[in-house]
């Protein structure tokens, strides 16, 4: 029977089963190419009638790309599962290709990614969003974003970038997270659990001045304060919580073996004293918990199964697991991954931004000679690079160094087809046109393999403007419209079609010039060049490849001109 489309029912669900699995492989951006082969792979019957069927597949295929980016990857995921469960295994097939299987229990995967929300995410940050976002996706599992507050003193959050880090994880995975807290507002779960160890007795309040416990610890001799009484214990913790103690009096610290060989691990420090207020929920609680400590016991709370981070944070896995002994629960399976130097980036942190920004050093979070998220989106890196950078890179506990020009090929190869070419004239000279013009418009095209239907239309005009350095030859093409002998600032046509190897420049017709303004990151320096820009359908916002300059995004457009943001080449 056939449907609205001609076919029958069962060829276009076929070809709906495969444009969303395509969808879903490549992140919202599939292509009929491929969809149509798939298709035929399964129905070669079809396959003298491939011309025909091509316009159900380019359709199917286009639903299919507009599902995943208004709804997200999740819906494109559970619609395909409803057609057919056993095409998700071709997706879970083409990922574990970078990421190895995950260990233990797969039934029930909960992950987690825990920011300290003093700040915006950097491109650091956006490994684990990554990595933990596609293990979930890989066996339908969740993600929990777990915003890790609880320091107000030294790391103290912005309130602002609870909303930033939201929004951009939601970027970076296709999609909002699963469960979403923030460590803050649960408070009185980590004071009852604090409590309940020093009850029973695997934990204590320890009055020693961190230089006395610093002598007993490497000495592997327990301090006086551990072999006191519980009920001792009880009350100093009271006195801790109602902020009868000040900051520096005391602090709990979970009991471990002092013989261990790693001194972090001797006894380590669980919960502090702290009367910095917090910019949520202000004055109410004097004693916060340490990462370690709360870290440790939201895991056990939200079900984590999985914990993926750098292979830096092993002495916390092995601190935390001391803890879950003594509550005798079952420690998460843990995965690293070592260090990633990105060379331009190399020793920026988010209090150090803070600090450059605040001094005037930087223009803001989002200044593109930071290694932030927000600039890094603000120059037009697609969250699909990021996506493709750390699949390729993997789960491996390796320490390795990259380039910025590792990540913009990734994006290069992103947006390359997608974005239309456009011309720009840096050090602009004005030349002459003496002879008469073969027409009136120049028609040349927006893609030059095709991949973007129609032409840009120029206004031909006998005044142009071509780079002063490409004035070192008498004789030149003016590309895709004739050959040029120069004399002087005087030009004469020598004919249309190209008649020799002369060098080939770029040029714009006085009527569609525009001033125009190139700001290009340069290590510490914003470097700006001034030159004009084609003024054909320009769009605030666009990216565009700009002949002999590489991709730049328009950030403004006036009446003092055009502002464009270099991001690669």
């Amino acid at each position: 029977m056939a449907d609205e489309t001609g076919w029958d029912s069962e060829v276009s669900l076929t070809v709906r089963k495969y444009a969303l699995q395509n969808a879903l492989e490549y992140d919202g951006m599939g292509q009929a190419g491929s969809v149509l082969g798939r298709v035929l792979s399964e129905r070669e019957d079809l396959r003298n009638r491939a011309r025909d069927l091509m316009d159900l597949v380019s359709a199917e295929v286009n639903l299919a790309n507009l599902l995943a980016k208004e709804r997200g990857l999740q819906e494109v995921r559970n619609k395909l599962e409803r057609i057919d469960p056993n095409a998700l295994e071709r997706e879970k097939q083409r990922k574990l290709e970078g990421l190895k299987e995950l260990p233990g229990d797969t039934s029930n995967v909960v992950l987690r990614f825990a920011p300290n929300p003093n700040g915006p995410l950097s491109i650091g940050h956006s490994r684990g969003i990554v990595i933990n976002s596609e293990y979930a996706d890989l066996y339908g599992g969740r993600v929990v974003l777990r915003f890790d507050d609880t320091d107000t003193r030294v790391k103290p959050p912005l309130v602002d970038a609870y909303d930033w880090i939201r929004e951009e994880f939601e970027w970076l995975a296709g999609r909002p997270a699963d469960v979403e807290i923030r460590a803050s507002e649960r408070m009185p779960i980590y004071l009852k659990y604090a409590k309940k160890m020093i009850e029973g007795g695997h934990g204590y309040v320890c009055r020693c001045k961190a230089e006395e416990f610093r002598k007993f610890r490497e000495a592997k001799k327990e301090c006086p304060c551990r072999g006191r009484e519980i009920p001792e214990n009880i009350d100093d913790w009271s006195h801790m919580v109602s902020g009868i103690l000040v900051e520096g009096e005391a602090v709990v610290r979970v009991k471990t073996d002092m013989s261990i060989p790693n001194p972090a691990l001797r006894d380590w420090p669980a919960l502090r004293i702290q009367h910095t207020p917090h910019p949520l929920v202000g004055e109410k609680y004097k004693v916060w918990p340490l990462l370690d400590f709360q870290s440790a016991i939201e895991d056990h709370e939200q079900g984590v199964t999985h914990i993926i981070r750098g292979k830096d944070l092993m002495d916390s896995t092995r601190k935390q697991t001391l803890l879950y002994d003594h509550f005798e629960w079952d420690y998460p399976e843990s995965l690293y991954w070592g260090r990633v130097k990105v060379h331009e980036f190399g020793g920026f942190s988010t209090s150090g931004i803070l600090s450059s920004i605040e001094s005037g050093d930087y223009g803001g979070w989002d200044d593109p000679r930071l290694p932030t998220l927000k600039a890094l989106r603000r120059r037009g890196i697609e969250a699909q690079s990021l996506r493709d950078l750390w699949g390729d890179i993997g789960l491996t506990q390796k320490d390795i160094a990259i380039s910025m020009q590792t990540v913009e090929t990734f994006n290069s190869a992103i947006i390359d087809s997608k974005c239309e070419r456009r011309t720009f004239v840096a050090d602009p000279i004005e030349v002459r046109i003496q002879s008469n013009l073969p027409s009136k418009e120049t028609l040349i095209p927006k893609h030059p393999e095709g991949s973007i239907q129609g032409s840009r239309i120029w206004k031909n005009d006998s005044i142009v403007f071509i780079q002063s350095s490409d004035l070192t030859s008498g004789k030149l093409r003016f590309k895709d419209f004739a050959d040029i002998e120069i004399s002087g600032l005087d030009a004469e046509i020598e004919c249309e079609d190209r008649s020799d190897d002369r060098k080939i420049v770029h040029w714009l017709p006085k009527k569609m010039s525009r001033r125009a303004i190139l700001t290009v990151p340069e290590e510490e320096l914003l470097k700006e060049v001034y030159g004009l820009v084609e003024d054909f359908e320009l769009e605030v916002g666009a990216i565009y490849q700009f002949e002999r300059v590489g991709f730049a995004k328009i950030e403004s457009i006036n009446k003092e001109g055009v502002r464009l943001l270099w991001l690669h080449k």
